[in-house]
């Protein structure tokens, strides 16, 4: 059993983030099926690279 310190616990600010870079995602692929190549792509490696991860390690700080 993994202890409650070894489990990702995600706050509302991680789903937040979460749903922005899917809804970029989906913008990102849209954008692409317009034949777009310069801005889709771009859209979705900063979404792939620095949304994804930010938002999956991200923890608010506790409230003393």
């Amino acid at each position: 059993m993994a202890n409650k310190k070894d489990r990702l616990q995600l706050s509302a600010v991680n789903f937040i983030l979460l749903g922005a870079a899917a809804l970029l995602l989906i913008l990102g692929y849209v954008i692409m099926s317009a034949n777009e190549i310069v801005v889709s792509p771009l859209i979705l490696a900063i979404v792939y690279v620095a949304i994804v991860p930010l938002a999956l390690l991200y923890k608010t700080k506790p409230k003393d």
